[in-house]
């Protein structure tokens, strides 16, 4: 049945010379520009519970993670890291670089700004008050300037609709080493226009950067826990890079997806981990659909980056403005129960259609938790009630590794 058009939303092409696209949103989509949110909750858990990176939080699982990769991964990985680690370093200290020229009075450069990052290669470019509320603990004291430029760069098409398998890992960690190293590119532009400009790597995260983007009206969050951007959906890496730069902000917009999720649903019943829940509920001040974070890591560890939530989404399969003129034209999700759509291998357990999920055994949801030194601790209790005392060989070993990550701290972070 035909929807009546409450809106349509105009964007720039996705590529320097294309054309505008234009995104009918249907009447009974229509919420809130971006996502619905208590703005005093969001300050409230801020400052009483501040967020912290995964890195620190999740470290345990993190070190884990590289006992269970395929050989074939491990390697790719371990490249990958040294790729990247120049890429990190430079973005670490690119805030503490000065402008190269005075900047010109009175001058917004943010056609300028947004004209290089589109040449660079990224596909959507937003500009955004830089929210400090989503800062990770960490990185409170290094984050620096008021303004931030979200950027993201698609990943491949073709590679990622082969998820979860190694050409897709590919495609996602390949993406990230371009971006990291077009973003130090496009800062030594912002210098060059008399500003600062500091780069918020995609592989050692600041913050929570979807809902930088979210506010600077470059999509919205789906139910699969990703932003749902207009020309690729999911598709895409991000970072941020925060600036001094005279630039005007951006508006968020309503793109009909936090209605749109609550019909489509595809992600959260194909989700291999059943790690994805139906339902919103308020989340430190957003209304979202909250990821199971227990259930969805062991998986993703364990079968090539997983992202099937990725792969089934129609707005990465499709784009927005064709998935949105079908629902507009017919009131249904494109590719819903199609195996076009919905299809996907799992490594050693076959092939799933709509409708079908494979058996995921308990023993996979068994990893460590926590902190590296939460996760000693837990092992050194173990040790105690196994042996009958702390006295035994193991009880000591694992008191002596405990005391010296302790000592150091949990801040010692990998790149994941």
């Amino acid at each position: 049945m035909a929807k009546t058009i409450s809106h349509i939303v105009k964007r720039p092409g996705r590529l320097p010379g294309e054309p505008d696209v234009e995104i009918p949103i249907a009447e009974d989509l229509v919420t809130v520009p971006g996502s619905p949110t208590r703005e005093r909750d969001v300050s409230f858990y801020s400052r009483e519970y501040p967020i912290e990176t995964q890195n620190i939080e999740k470290a345990a699982d993190r070190e884990w993670g590289w006992t269970i990769y395929t050989p074939e991964v491990l390697e790719y990985r371990k490249g990958h890291d040294v790729a990247n680690k120049p890429l990190i370093d430079a973005a670490a200290v690119s805030g503490d670089i000065p402008p190269t020229v005075s900047p010109e009075a009175g001058l917004d450069v943010t056609d300028s700004i947004r004209a290089k990052a589109t040449d660079l290669g990224f596909g959507e470019v937003g500009f955004t008050k830089y929210d400090r509320h989503y800062t990770f603990e960490s990185k409170k004291k290094w984050a620096r300037f008021s303004s931030a430029i979200c950027l993201a760069l698609e990943q491949d098409y073709d590679q990622t609709q082969t998820i979860p398998s190694l050409e897709a890992e590919y495609a996602h960690f390949g993406t990230y080493e371009i971006a990291g190293a077009i973003a130090l590119e496009l800062a030594a532009h912002i210098r060059s226009l008399g500003y600062h400009a500091q780069v918020h790597s995609p592989n050692d995260n600041s913050g929570i950067y979807i809902p930088l983007f979210v506010a600077a009206g470059l999509g919205q969050l789906g139910a699969n826990g990703q932003l749902l951007s207009p020309h690729f959906g999911s598709r895409a890496r991000l970072l941020i890079i925060t600036t001094d730069a005279k630039v005007t902000h951006d508006e968020p917009i309503d793109y009909g997806i936090n209605k749109f999720c609550d019909t489509c649903q595809v992600c959260v019943d194909r989700c291999p981990a059943r790690a994805l829940v139906k339902d919103r509920v308020w989340w430190r001040g957003t209304h979202k659909n909250k990821l199971i974070y227990d259930r969805c890591r062991p998986v993703m560890v364990t079968y090539e980056g997983c992202a099937i939530c990725m792969k089934v989404c129609p707005i990465q399969k499709f784009g927005m403005p064709e998935v949105m003129q079908h629902y507009v034209e017919t009131g249904e999700v494109k590719g819903k129960g199609t195996e076009e759509l919905e299809g996907y291998d799992l490594r050693g357990k076959g092939h799933f259609g709509p409708g079908e999920l494979p058996h995921m055994g308990k023993e996979i949801f068994e990893f460590p938790h926590g902190t590296q030194t939460d996760w000693l601790v837990t092992q050194f209790k173990e040790k105690l009630a196994a042996n009958g005392g702390p006295e035994t060989e193991d009880a000591v070993e694992f008191a002596e590794k405990l005391n010296v990550l302790v000592g150091r701290g949990d801040d010692a972070q990998s790149d994941e």
